[in-house]
C-alpha cells in the first residue's frame, strides 16, 4: 500500500549533518501517526554521506529509500529524480542541513490537509548573514517583477506540494528547473506560511555566490521573455538618444567648427554603450544557451542504484 507523505531530502557532502537529521526527522514522522516514506537522494557525495545514508536505509527498510546519483547534478535534478519515484499524496522537500527543523513539516502537512495543493514557506528570524538576506531580498523582489509569480522567499526548500503537482513537474521535459517556481505556476490553491529557520552549525552551504547568480539567471530565463524584451526596448531608448547625440554634434560642428572639446565626454558614453551591448549579449545568450541545451536531449540526472526494501538492485534505465 502505498504511503500518504513522502519526505524528500537531496544529500551533497553533509556527513556532519546526517546523524542529527536522523535524529530529528524519524521522530517527527512517526509522531504524525500517518504512513510515510523518506526518500534520500545522494546528489554524487565524496564524503561519508553515501555510507550513512545507506546504513540508515538498512536500519528503517519499510520507511527509507535511497537514491545514489553516479555524479553531481546539483539539488534541484535530486529533488527532480525523487519525484519521479514518490509515492506519496503529499510530498515534502526538505534540505539536510538542518536550517529548516523537521519539526515543521506538521505545518505544511495541515495546510495539504485543508485543501491547498501547493504550500510555500517564508524563513521567520532568518539566521543568515545581513548581506545574504539584504541580496536575497532584492533578488526576490526582481524575480517576481519579471516572473509575475507570487513567492516571498524563494531560497527556502522546505515546501510542500500535492501529488498532482509533482507528477506534472516530474513529467516536464526542461532541461533546467526551479521546482518553487514550478510549483507555484501549477497550482491552483497555494498559500504560503512562515516556518521556522536556523543558523547552519554543519558543514558550509554548497551555494557559492557564482551559483546563486547563475540559478537566477535560469530562474529568471525559465519563466519569462521579460529580460529580452527589456534589452529590445533599452536597444530602441539608445538608439534614439545616439541618434540626437550624432545630430547635435553635426550641428554644433557646421556652426562652430572642429573641436576636440567633450572627447572623454564622447569616450565615457561609448563605454556605456559597449556595456549596454555586452550585457544585451549575455541575456541573449542565456536564452540561446537554454535552446542548446534542450536540444541536446542529454539526460537530466543518472540514477546509479536505488536502495529500497522490495529491490535494492533496481537500476536507472
Amino acid at each position: 500500500m502505498d504511503p500518504e507523505i513522502s519526505v524528500v531530502i537531496p544529500v551533497y557532502n553533509e556527513e556532519e549533518s546526517l546523524p542529527r537529521l536522523f535524529a530529528e526527522l524519524y521522530p517527527v514522522m512517526e509522531d504524525i501517526k500517518r504512513s510515510y516514506e523518506i526518500i534520500f537522494v545522494n546528489d554524487g557525495s565524496h564524503d561519508k554521506s553515501f555510507a550513512m545514508l545507506y546504513d540508515f536505509q538498512k536500519q528503517h527498510p519499510h520507511n527509507v529509500r535511497f537514491i545514489d546519483f553516479n555524479g553531481n547534478f546539483g539539488q534541484h535534478m535530486a529533488i527532480m529524480a525523487a519525484f519521479s519515484k514518490v509515492r506519496g499524496q503529499f510530498i515534502i522537500t526538505l534540505d539536510a542541513d538542518l536550517q529548516n527543523p523537521p519539526e515543521e513539516i506538521p505545518k505544511l502537512i495541515k495546510q495539504m490537509d485543508d485543501g491547498h495543493d501547493v504550500v510555500g514557506t517564508r524563513r521567520k528570524n532568518r539566521h543568515d548573514p545581513l548581506f545574504r538576506k539584504v541580496a536575497s531580498k532584492a533578488v526576490n523582489n526582481i524575480t517576481n517583477r519579471i516572473t509575475g509569480l507570487h513567492i516571498n522567499d524563494y531560497g527556502c526548500m522546505l515546501r510542500g506540494y500535492n501529488r498532482r503537482i509533482v507528477d506534472i513537474i516530474a513529467h516536464s521535459g526542461e532541461s533546467t528547473t526551479f521546482i518553487p517556481a514550478l510549483g507555484q505556476k501549477y497550482a491552483v490553491n497555494p498559500i504560503e506560511i512562515f516556518v521556522a529557520h536556523r543558523e547552519r552549525e554543519y558543514g558550509t552551504s554548497k551555494y557559492s555566490i557564482f551559483r546563486l547568480i547563475r540559478l537566477n539567471f535560469d530562474l529568471m530565463t525559465s519563466f519569462s521573455l521579460s529580460p529580452l524584451q527589456w534589452v529590445t526596448m533599452s536597444g530602441i531608448g539608445i538608439s534614439a538618444l545616439s541618434f540626437l547625440l550624432v545630430a547635435y554634434i553635426l550641428i554644433r560642428r557646421f556652426i562652430i567648427g572642429s573641436e576636440a572639446q567633450g572627447l572623454f565626454t564622447l569616450m565615457a558614453i561609448q563605454f556605456f554603450l559597449t556595456g549596454i551591448s555586452i550585457m544585451s549579449l549575455g541575456i541573449i545568450g542565456e536564452y540561446i544557451g537554454r535552446i542548446y541545451k534542450q536540444i541536446q536531449k542529454r539526460p537530466r540526472f543518472v540514477i546509479k542504484k536505488i536502495w529500497e526494501e522490495e529491490n535494492n538492485d533496481k537500476q536507472a534505465d
